[in-house]
């Protein structure tokens, strides 16, 4: 099958050939038809099998198929987890959409409202928005969705887990009864589920992978280790193995800035990206990591899925995440679009139970391998698990005592609120 069998336009056609794409992905050619049927849909798909595109592509030819009159207003929707999910979504209408008469803006805090509001009130067919911010803007009377045709729910299961459940109700209730829905999620959660009962009408389901399964190209190891040596082994892996570009997961913000710092140190050019940094900051670390002037990239799971670079070829879990999906989230930032990856994950003895919730999710056991020098002392105990505080942190920071171990299960949800 090639794109030109989809019935896109001669405009998007072309501008998807400049993109050097013949064929579409599985997930594209099955959403693609589904979307110009105007059915609403239900599709898991991991990232790199070009999600963004199956819904881009359609919505993009039906909202040219039809010209609006008199001043233009919203009538496509996509919402995101965070702020470089939207801004990369964003960069893929721009790109497939730029010989269309369509204009479209990117919502998201940390960033100043004013341009935002200005954009908005002057007119755009398109918004891709985080749901905080698009809540501020609908609180203030910026933006008016009642003429919404499309609603796209992007890494929904990501927005469930980061809180905006709410945020993505009342957004509902601003538009119109009578639109098309389209739920994109990496996993087939409970909660998913539940949602899409609420919002989709007589959804097509389309599933392109097994639920919560990791991609086959990934290439998985898990390095046992104790907890004071995970630093000096990840330099070491670094080294040895000459890695160019590297993405490194923490559990914590302040552990992504003192890793980062360490391997500087260690002189291995670094940077971190996290929830506590401004958009700009975050744009210019990742620019840079793109661009091959930083050779590692600490972040935290604000990043997981918010991230898109060609052929990433590793990424380590520095810290397991406490929450097992997030594994599938992270490791997907590797092997994208066809392309072989490599996943490591640095486990200590306090991470054995978050090592076999994952394993128990994606119905298979890890490689472990040991490496010389490293070899986990078999004396040390698990530690007991620390008492959360009022804060919803627990656990001590990283590098504080002797433990580089993490401090918190995620980031504070109530920042992310305010951030995103």
């Amino acid at each position: 099958m090639s794109f030109e069998t989809l019935n896109l336009n001669p405009q998007i056609q072309r501008a998807v050939k400049e993109e050097g794409y013949s064929e579409p992905t599985p997930i594209q050619a099955q959403a693609i038809p589904a979307v110009l049927e105007d059915k609403d849909i239900l599709a898991g798909a991991q990232t790199g099998t070009g999600k963004t595109a199956a819904f881009t592509l359609p919505m993009l030819q039906k909202l040219s198929s039809k010209k609006g009159e008199g001043k233009r207003y919203v009538r496509a929707l996509v919402l995101t987890p965070t702020r470089e999910l939207a801004a990369q979504v964003h960069q893929s209408v721009r790109t497939y959409g730029k010989y269309l008469k369509l204009k479209s803006t990117e919502i998201y805090g940390g960033v100043s409202l004013y341009p935002q509001t200005r954009a908005l009130r002057n007119g755009v067919d398109i918004v891709v928005a985080t749901p905080g911010r698009l809540l501020d803007h609908l609180n203030q009377g910026n933006v008016d969705l009642s003429r919404v045709e499309i609603l796209v729910l992007d890494e929904a299961d990501r927005m469930l887990d980061m809180g905006f459940i709410n945020d993505i109700k009342k957004i509902i209730t601003e538009l119109p009864h009578f639109r098309q829905n389209l739920l994109f999620s990496a996993t087939f959660c409970e909660e998913i589920k539940r949602l899409s009962k609420t919002i989709l009408k007589e959804p097509q389901i389309i599933k392109v992978t097994a639920d919560n399964k990791t991609a086959d190209r990934i290439k998985q190891t898990i390095f046992p280790v104790d907890r004071t040596k995970k630093a000096d082994l990840l330099t070491h892996l670094i080294e040895v193995n000459n890695w160019k570009q590297v993405l490194v997961f923490t559990r914590t913000k302040h552990g992504a800035d003192k890793l980062s710092r360490r391997l500087v140190q260690e002189g291995l050019p670094s940077t971190s990206i996290h929830g506590n940094k401004t958009q700009a900051a975050r744009m210019k670390a990742l620019k840079a990591f793109k661009d091959g002037r930083v050779r590692v990239l600490v972040a935290t799971d604000v990043a997981a899925r918010g991230i898109d670079i060609d052929r990433l070829g590793q990424v380590v879990n520095f810290d397991l995440p406490e929450v097992a999906e997030d594994y599938v989230h992270r490791i997907g930032r590797t092997g994208r679009a066809g392309n072989t990856g490599e996943a490591f994950s640095l486990v200590c003895v306090d991470e054995r139970h978050l090592l076999h919730r994952i394993e128990k999710l994606t119905g298979a056991q890890i490689q472990k391998v040991l490496v010389e020098g490293f070899h986990p002392d078999p004396s040390i105990k698990p530690e007991a698990p620390k008492r959360r505080s009022k804060s919803g942190a627990r656990g001590r920071s990283f590098g504080s005592g002797n433990s580089y171990r993490s401090s918190g299960s995620r980031e504070n949800r109530k920042f992310q609120r305010k951030s995103y």
